[in-house]
């Protein structure tokens, strides 16, 4: 999922990764990993929380994660579906989102591949774009293009040298209406982690923004 940031109601779904039958990215969930535990209203009123939480349930800015089992390679691969705490993990290291080796990064910084939307998108597109999909190594890539329907009409390679992170991407929940207490969705969205709703936000998918973006040959 890519998103140019500021521009209010400008937010997608969310992504998935980028490689189809074959090959299985590091960031695809499996069938048998099954979301578990909904978030209640904290103790003082002012967001969500679990039940049983843990502080592994966290990030490093106080946002609550999803749930997710751990158990890749059982079942058959969700390709339209991104395991929270893995996407987390390439997102926050920098790590390529098939292999989860190290992200290809070179003077003008890491490698994104994103799809090709210069021709509708603003004049200096995809600089300050928040992004979903993490970065990749160069031989993972190069297999993006070839297998990714996602990327079959027009992809670019992007080195972006300043992937800043922004925020998270996933459910935001707000008070129930009414007398009962407890907490409701409201929406998917895209939050800024200098946002007060993101005490609100069961988060999905860490976002980066784009910085300093040079398209490039594979």
């Amino acid at each position: 999922m890519t998103s140019r940031l500021g521009v209010p109601g400008q937010t997608d779904g969310p992504g998935g990764p980028l490689l189809r039958p074959g090959v299985v990215p590091y960031i695809a969930a499996w069938k048998a990993e099954r979301r578990s535990s909904l978030p209640v209203l904290d103790t003082f009123g002012r967001g969500i929380a679990f039940a049983d939480e843990v502080p592994e349930d966290r990030d490093g800015r106080g946002v609550l994660w999803s749930r997710t089992e751990g158990e890749p390679g059982v079942g058959r691969p969700v390709y339209n579906r991104v395991h929270a705490r893995r996407q987390r993990r390439v997102m926050e290291e920098l790590l390529c989102q098939v292999c989860a080796g190290p992200a290809s990064r070179t003077d003008e910084g890491w490698l994104w591949l994103l799809h090709d939307d210069r021709a509708r998108e603003p004049r200096g597109w995809p600089e300050l774009v928040g992004a979903t999909h993490p970065p990749l190594c160069v031989p993972c890539a190069r297999l993006s293009v070839q297998l990714c329907p996602h990327l079959s009409e027009g992809a670019i390679a992007v080195r972006v040298a300043d992937p800043r992170p922004w925020g998270v991407y996933g459910t935001l929940y707000g008070p129930a209406r009414g007398s009962g207490g407890g907490v409701e969705v409201r929406a998917g969205a895209m939050v800024g982690y200098h946002d007060p709703s993101a005490a609100w936000v069961l988060a999905a998918q860490m976002v980066r923004l784009l910085r300093g973006c040079t398209v490039v040959e594979l």
